[in-house]
């Protein structure tokens, strides 16, 4: 789709933060990108490489990669990066094209900031730059390789 920012994002027509942690025929996994603005460190997004709007729209073979990448992309997070906590979720309200987000709670995160959003509003979150991002896409992609 000519007008898909992550149709975009996958022919390499935009640049975003990090680097890629995980790509096959399927899905792609990397960090979310904020414009340049600093990003919760760790919150990924697993995109379908085929143009698919929701969950629904998956063939089984695309929804079983999805899966798996879900799970592993999940215990990289605890294992590399020390979450204690998951969260995960698709939307698809501001783009069209299926994508989850992975966010995960690191601990000491104050009860009254647990949530995929909620955890953003902590005045400790982990919010980092470009190269504190490439850093944690480096140690997921190095958990996701050492999985069996």
């Amino acid at each position: 789709m000519e007008d898909c920012f992550i149709c975009k994002k996958h022919n390499g027509l935009i640049q975003t933060a990090g680097e890629t942690i995980y790509e096959d025929e399927y899905v792609y996994v990397g960090h979310i990108d904020h414009n340049g603005e600093n990003s919760y460190l760790g919150h990924i997004m697993i995109d379908l490489k085929r143009h698919a709007p929701g969950l629904a729209d998956m063939t089984m073979a695309e929804a079983k990669a999805f899966g798996m990448i879900m799970a592993r992309v999940s215990k990289a997070l605890k294992e590399s990066e020390k979450a204690e906590h998951i969260y995960s979720f698709v939307s698809g309200d501001a783009v069209p094209h299926l994508h989850m987000h992975v966010v995960p709670r690191y601990p000491n995160t104050p009860k009254e900031f647990w949530g995929p959003g909620a955890v953003y509003d902590w005045p400790k979150a982990p919010m980092g730059n470009n190269e504190q991002i490439v850093q944690v896409c480096r140690r997921l992609k190095a958990a996701l390789e050492n999985m069996q």
